[in-house]
């Protein structure tokens, strides 16, 4: 973790240095010699990373290390924040820094330059201590648990094991199913989920191994060597079929060693079970030695990363995404290691209650589950007593979960430094909280986390950063949208306990969860979750760069913390903003959303450095004029939902000034209230990629279509009209942006504008309100990535027939249709449609006709439906619906 600090920091200065270099005059030199200390300091980083850091005397040196690169952050933020305070005022601020506070400028340079220096002292003195200190040492103690762990699985009974027949009867179906061809059997999970023990088990039947002329079963550490690997293969392979080994083995070179490999294998049906493959690399550099000789041979895969799991050795590839145990499995596995010395095994009355909520805190997750029932087997009461006193069993509190956390410590540490911050920034957020993807990336955007890459935006790299650590089991997606890419996503509780430990000894960030008091904390970032009462204060205030509120009764705001970054309100009961927050130049991300405010202040100009304001469900109205001063703003969220959806007015925008159109960083901004001024000056803002007005009047078409044709790199639009009689008009549109994907258009539409024909990127289509006399179907059907279809009051036609297409729609909604009576769907239409939703369509008497050829529907939804509809449903047409696992019907 130390390491990716102080990776971090490196960058951020480097940074500083290029893009600031005018106000760094006179510390220049310092921080530049402090820049190259610090690089140097990441190779000596990585090796402790790479070796385990195992003595007190190791860990505190590493921790002297991270706290000077911390005192350097410090230091530079200080010294910008404070030459940055002249470009807040305008030129009569600048003027007064330049004359009357220029003797005071010089001292804050010479002082900065001199902090640095000593640190720099500091540092030179520390690396040769850290040479001396590592000389020679190679702790691999972490790995070599893991690697005991994971052999230890192929000798467990059968009756300690649970829910591993079903999982059991897939995997062994695939290796006898008689396809002469090699398969690759790729089981993928995140640590601790059972993958090991599923593959042991299958690999130890006795009707497997006698399916195979040879079997061998190999554990891949993070560091292993290929020609190890190679010769643990033929060794395994000989010893399965009780030959001798080759005597030469050890002297062998690699191309020996894939020559005799290939020569034992040539004529055999191979069973290889390659256990926790952490890269492809391993992979890459195997897959000559197994080649596909059309005997039937299988290898199975044990991974906790998805690009692992998917990558292909040859031949037939299958993978099997293994689930948690249910709550009657997790509970069954518990009583099996806690209670073998009860009578039947069974948990006494009185622990029941509290035996359970400890169960439940490890959400099947198998490895937590039997370390835990582990931990509490022969406990007295008094013990367990003790412990329900006080619920707190993460791994760094209990030696017999070190096990877990070794396991749970690898995923952590395979991680690239970027991606390690981006984890442990995910643990701030509340237990089981449904973290949204678009407000994650942000977050990690405004502290610096996201390294920018060349011909991709910032936003970009970070969802890959998301996708990343989904691949790897170290976030876990609940939500996804219609193509599979993450919505919402959580922590498994114990990884984020792993998380916390490592943020609270790194002083990385800290939760206060009324748990206990908080009144030192040197954490750089402070999640309020519960109090008692009012937190009144914390020391190392001064340190802070997040603050993020998720209690919904917390009102006071931290005081001393020029160095913030990221300030997130939402949904905090707050109706006034204190003076003090807009003096926070370092600002770049603040979230006002779900709060009481009313007004924006003008000195909201003031936060130059801001990339994301929310506003989002707020009271304000409008903007003011400061808003154009925020040159750095990336994302403007500026809207409220009303509380009827269905109706005309579902969402209202907030009045912008016209400077806004001088925000040439701005990607997003929704919702603006249209003005004629505004609609002309928004010509120039052709970088948006989101894109939402609202107020259009029928005389803005040519202006506004102008305006949205030359924002080449639109992806998101939304167009609402000032009421429900005026007409949206947008034929002049001729060429709309190639990339857009989501359409959002709200107000009465005369005809289908002939440019959804055009929209080849789109994924989401929402049309509101639009009373089409004309069938829009034909116009989109034919539209190859639309995925989710939104229309209310949308036609005023009796019938829906879906013909054709359609080919990747999965969630449809038909809300408010006045005079529909019919809907029909042939054969082969949206086969791949899963949620499909008919609300307030009261002349709607029988079921959709061809639903039953919708084999992939998830969920059905019928709301204010006709009795009629609802009585055929539950009888005479019941067996064209009763595919639908969910059907819900008000």
């Amino acid at each position: 973790m130390d390491q990716a600090v102080v990776e971090l920091l490196t960058e951020n200065i480097i940074s500083i240095l290029s893009n600031e270099a005018s106000l760094l005059w006179g510390a220049r030199d310092a921080i530049e010699d402090i820049k190259d200390e610090l690089i140097s300091m990441r190779s000596f980083l990585a090796d402790a990373d790479r070796k385990g850091v195992g003595s007190e005397g190791e860990r505190t040196w590493v921790a002297n290390v991270r706290d000077m690169a911390y005192d350097v952050e410090d230091i530079i933020d200080n010294f910008m924040y404070h030459m940055n305070r002249q470009r807040i005022g305008g030129r009569s601020s600048w003027i007064l820094h330049h004359t009357i506070y220029f003797p005071k400028n010089l001292w804050v340079r010479h002082q900065t330059a001199t902090k640095i220096q000593n640190i720099n002292g500091k540092i030179k003195g520390a690396i040769p201590e850290r040479k001396q200190r590592y000389e020679g040492t190679s702790s691999k103690d972490n790995q070599k648990r893991v690697v005991r762990h994971a052999e230890s699985s192929l000798f467990l009974k059968e009756d300690e094991l649970v829910g591993i027949e079903k999982k059991r009867k897939s995997i062994m179906d695939w290796l006898t199913d008689g396809e002469p061809h090699q398969t690759v059997i790729s089981i993928v999970g995140m640590g601790g989920s059972g993958k090991t023990t599923l593959a042991a088990n299958t690999y130890n039947n006795d009707d497997v191994k006698k399916h195979f002329d040879c079997c061998a079963w190999i554990t891949i550490s993070q560091a292993y060597e290929l020609e190890d690997v190679l010769r643990s293969l033929i060794e395994e392979f000989h010893e399965s079929r009780k030959e001798t080994k080759p005597a030469d083995l050890n002297s062998m070179n690699y191309r020996l060693l894939v020559k005799t490999l290939v020569n034992y294998l040539e004529k055999k049906r191979f069973l290889l079970v390659l256990d926790d493959v952490w890269d492809t690399n391993l992979l890459d550099e195997i897959k000559v030695s197994l080649q596909d000789n059309c005997m039937g041979s299988r290898i199975i895969l044990t991974t906790r990363k998805e690009d692992v799991a998917c990558y292909h050795l040859g031949g037939k590839h299958l993978v099997y995404d293994i689930q948690l145990l249910q709550n009657e499995e997790a509970w069954e596995l518990f009583c099996k290691k806690a209670f073998t010395n009860c009578p039947n095994g069974r948990c006494p009355l009185e622990l029941k209650s509290f035996a359970e909520e400890l169960v439940g805190k490890c959400e099947g997750l198998p490895l937590a589950i039997a370390s835990l029932g582990s931990l509490m087997y022969f406990k007295n009461m008094s013990q367990w007593n003790e412990i329900k006193s006080n619920v707190n069993w993460s791994p760094s509190n209990n030696p017999k979960l070190e096990g877990v956390k070794s396991i749970l410590l690898l995923s952590f540490s395979d991680l690239p430094y970027q991606l390690k911050h981006c984890f442990l920034y995910c643990s701030l957020f509340p237990e089981d909280y449904l973290i949204q993807r678009k407000r994650l990336i942000k977050l990690w955007m405004a502290e610096g986390f996201v390294e920018p890459i060349k011909g991709s935006t910032v936003e970009e790299v970070a969802d890959s950063y998301l996708v990343e650590l989904t691949f790897r089991n170290m976030l876990q997606v609940v939500e996804r949208n219609e193509f599979g890419r993450p919505r919402r996503c959580k922590m498994h509780d114990l990884l984020r306990e792993l998380a916390l430990s490592i943020s609270d000894n790194e002083k990385f960030g800290a939760v206060h969860d009324g748990m206990k008091e908080m009144k030192e904390c040197e954490a750089r970032r402070i999640s309020i979750h519960k109090t008692d009462g009012e937190v009144k204060s914390f020391t190392g205030m001064s340190k802070l760069r997040s603050f993020l509120v998720f209690n919904k009764t917390y009102k006071m705001l931290p005081s001393g913390s020029k160095k913030l970054r990221v300030l997130d309100l939402e949904d905090a009961p707050i109706d006034e903003l204190p003076e003090e927050v807009f003096n926070l130049f370092n600002l770049r991300y603040l979230n006002l959303r779900g709060t009481l405010l009313k007004k924006l202040p003008n000195s909201i100009g003031r936060l130059l450095n801001l990339q994301n304001l929310d506003l989002r469900n707020t009271q304000i109205e409008a903007l003011p004029l400061g808003i154009g001063k925020l040159q750095n703003l990336r994302h403007l969220i500026m809207f409220r939902f009303t509380k009827n959806w269905r109706g005309f007015i579902y969402s209202v925008g907030m009045q912008a000034p016209s400077n806004i159109a001088r925000l040439k960083s701005l990607q997003s901004v929704c919702s603006i209230v249209a003005n004629d001024d505004l609609i002309r000056q928004i010509q120039s803002m052709t970088q948006l990629i989101t894109f939402g007005i609202s107020n259009v009047k029928a005389a803005n078409e040519t202006d506004l279509c102008i305006s949205i044709q030359n924002m080449t790199r639109l992806r998101n639009m939304s167009i609402k009209v000032a009421n429900e009689e005026e007409t949206l008009r947008m034929d002049a549109l001729s060429s709309p942006p190639s990339n857009l994907h989501k359409v959002f258009l709200t107000g009465k539409l005369e005809k289908v504008p002939q440019w959804f024909r055009s929209l080849q990127s789109l994924t989401c289509l929402y049309l509101h309100w639009s009373r089409l006399e004309e069938d829009l179907l034909p116009h989109i059907a034919a539209l190859p990535h639309l995925g989710e279809l939104k229309l209310i009051n949308a036609y005023v036609g009796k019938q829906l027939c879906f013909n054709t297409g359609f080919l990747k729609l999965t969630s449809l909604i038909i809300c408010n249709f006045p005079q529909l009576n019919e809907i029909i769907i042939e054969t082969g239409v949206m086969p791949k449609l899963k949620s499909l939703d008919i609300n307030s369509c009261m002349e709607l008497k029988t079921v959709p006709m061809g639903i039953e050829y919708l084999q992939n529907l998830q969920k059905l939804y019928l709301q204010s439906v006709s009795m009629e509809l609802r009585f055929l449903i539950q009888t005479l047409d019941f067996p064209k619906v009763q595919h639908i696992p969910r059907r819900y019907i008000w």
